[in-house]
């Protein structure tokens, strides 16, 4: 399954990411997620950043179990 959305990039930036995509014989829309994916895959990977997250995944279940009494 997959979803659509629509991303606004600055004009520079996208004729950069089309120029890369064109070099690697691959479509924008790969390029994106490859970028993606690669992001994803260095923020995981970042221990500061996973210590927020699960900082605010508990404050959240903390409001979420408020909400629910």
């Amino acid at each position: 399954m997959t979803k659509q959305t629509t991303v606004r990039i600055p004009d520079e930036l996208a004729a950069e990411a089309e120029a890369v995509a064109r070099v690697k014989d691959m479509s924008l829309n790969s390029v994106i997620i490859a970028s993606l994916q690669a992001e994803i895959q260095r923020v995981k990977a970042d221990g500061d950043f996973t210590a927020r997250a699960k900082k605010l995944i508990e404050r959240d279940k903390e409001l979420l179990e408020r909400l629910a009494r």
